[in-house]
């Protein structure tokens, strides 16, 4: 199977992108940069025809030079993309410079065509080690994405300011079509080592990812003929194994490159004719879109875990508290066998002073623990509550993963507001002071469907999705659902705009059930009343709400599962 981690940029896919680049952007004007997260960049260059956007990323994870769509300004502008619009404001791209195997890219600007350069855009794509530095005329650097302290780095520390220099030399030599299959092999086999060790440590170029390349089309094979001892592979294998190098450095002498998602790693720029499959072109937009999917996902699985750690950390932590508050309630029933332990000792024959003591010490912790029988009940009220918040927020947490609803991005944002009210709502009753959460403040965004009627059905995602549908944007006529007994999301149904039929009603209330903790049931009951009859309940949780005179009908969650899936939903 392979890895769900983005496949780094090698060598071959450097120069696959730059040989595209180099008809797309050269020559350009520099227009814009975005700094959409703290290790990556957005740049526009504006050619004869539009503008070109490469978004360059120093990410340890998933470093990168990539067309991208134009991006959204949502992400404003960090110091470092001013930076770089004061720098290279009007810049002519003159240039772009690769050489040899080295995975350092260096864009040249000048004030306009043919003139000196005057900047230098330096992109090290060397997995932990990738950097993104701005250089002046005089090569030293204005800029950077990444300072390399001495205590990091004794070889290369680098700052704003020093001279530039290149990472340090390769190692092994460098290949070539030249070579015979002999020299080849004898190199190789040189020491007792793996297949994959020999390549990488042998060659210059020669990457993980190209290693299962080169050894098969099958994954699984590649890796097995990658662990194998060099000499331990057969006549036959070696025959394949040099074939395959040969049209790798064919593709790359020629810099014919055209990508494929069908390999033994997640995509491959060569081997393949471009004749053969027009259809796969434009490899820095392919890529781009690759790694942008890549991204989101590691961002969502990310996102996931925190979330599931904190909500599991969170329910540890009350449901300890709770247990510890019932325990001395329980103790609190031994009141009255003190006192008549004090009783006897007063009603005793002989009556000193120490007996005295020790009846009074008696009575004195009777009646603490009588006294406290109050307090503790109101903890532990205070704790099955945050216990029944932290549930809910569960509940909406397991929707998310269950509806396959919006894109990766979209759930990331959809998991941080659920993370971050949840901190918020359990802090407003903790001695911390409640942390300043903007997430939710913007216009919440409700799952709305269509029902059979034609009706909008609004369902709440989180806490204040909740409390938004049903108190603050609520008309008269809207009905109200809900699980009952049963944490879940609220659901509205807008009948102010219309009458409802009894399709619309069981739609809502299917869907109910549904985005409940109930939703593994057959059948569920679900309540429904008015919105008008609806009261938040003051001191509580946003949406938790009180009601009167409701109705109960019986709803099937495998209904509300199934409209989901199969209808589209605006929201």
């Amino acid at each position: 199977m392979v890895s769900s981690a983005p496949q780094k940029m090698d060598l071959t896919t450097i120069r696959a992108v730059l040989t595209e680049l180099q008809s797309e952007i050269i020559p350009s004007r520099f227009e814009k940069a975005f700094q959409p997260d703290p290790q990556t960049l957005q740049l526009g260059f504006r050619n004869l025809k539009r503008i070109v956007w490469l978004e360059i990323s120093w990410r340890p994870d998933a470093p990168r030079i990539v067309v991208i769509p134009s991006p959204s300004y949502e992400c404003g502008e960090s110091t470092l993309a001013k930076q770089l619009l004061h720098g290279l404001q009007k810049m002519a791209l003159t240039t772009i410079i690769q050489e040899g195997f080295e995975r350092v890219v260096e864009f040249g600007l000048s004030n306009r065509i043919g003139e000196p350069i005057n900047r230098s855009l330096i992109i090290e794509i060397m997995g932990r080690h990738s950097n993104f530095l701005l250089l002046d005329e005089n090569r030293r650097v204005i800029t950077l994405g990444r300072k390399i302290k001495a205590r990091q780095s004794r070889i290369r520390p680098i700052g704003t300011g020093d001279i530039y220099f290149p990472p340090p030399s390769l190692t092994g030599i460098k290949p070539t079509q030249e070579e015979s299959f002999e020299v080849w092999k004898k190199r190789l086999c040189h020491s007792p080592k793996t297949l994959r060790q020999a390549l990488m440590e042998n060659y210059q170029g020669v990457s993980p990812s190209l290693g299962l390349q080169l050894a098969s089309k099958n994954e699984e094979e590649a890796k097995e003929i990658l662990s194998t001892p060099v000499r331990k592979i057969s006549n036959p294998q070696w025959g394949k194994l040099y074939k395959r190098w040969k049209i790798w450095l064919k593709h790359l002498n020629k810099d014919s490159f055209t990508i494929i998602f069908r390999s033994p790693t997640h995509y491959q720029v060569w081997g393949i004719d471009r004749q053969k499959n027009p259809d796969e072109l434009y490899i820095s937009k392919s890529l781009g879109k690759y790694y942008r999917e890549k991204i989101e996902q590691t961002s969502l699985s990310q996102a996931e875990k925190e979330l599931s750690d904190k909500i599991l950390r969170y329910m540890n932590h009350e449901k300890n508290a709770l247990s510890q508050q019932i325990c001395l309630l329980k103790d609190t029933e031994n009141s009255s066998c003190l006192q008549l332990k004090a009783d006897e000792l007063l009603c005793s024959i002989e009556i000193n002073k120490d007996i005295i003591h020790e009846a009074q010490g008696l009575y004195k912790k009777a009646k603490k623990l009588r006294r406290s029988v109050k307090f503790l009940n109101e903890r532990i009220n205070y704790h099955q509550k945050r216990i029944e918040i932290i549930k809910e927020s569960q509940t909406f947490f397991d929707n998310l993963l269950i509806n396959n609803i919006g894109t990766h991005k979209e759930k990331v944002e959809r998991i941080t507001v659920i993370k971050d009210e949840l901190d918020e709502v359990l802090s407003k009753s903790s001695q911390k002071p409640p942390k300043r959460i903007k997430s939710h403040r913007k216009k919440p965004n409700p799952l709305e469907v269509i029902s059979p009627g034609g009706l909008v059905i609004q369902i709440g995602r989180n806490h204040y999705q909740n409390d938004w549908i049903s108190i603050r944007m609520s008309k008269p006529g809207d009905l109200w659902f809900h699980a009952q007994e049963c944490p879940g999301s609220h659901v509205v149904l807008k009948s102010s705009a219309g009458c409802p039929n009894e399709a619309d009603l069981q739609l809502a209330a299917d869907l109910a059930a549904h985005f409940s903790r109930a939703r593994g049931n057959h059948k569920v009951a679900v309540n429904m009343v008015s919105t008008e009859r609806l009261k938040r309940i003051p001191g509580a949780s946003p949406g938790t709400v009180s009601h009167s005179g409701s109705n109960v009908c019986w709803a099937e969650p495998a209904r509300g599962k199934d409209h989901i899936s199969n209808k589209e939903v605006l929201a």
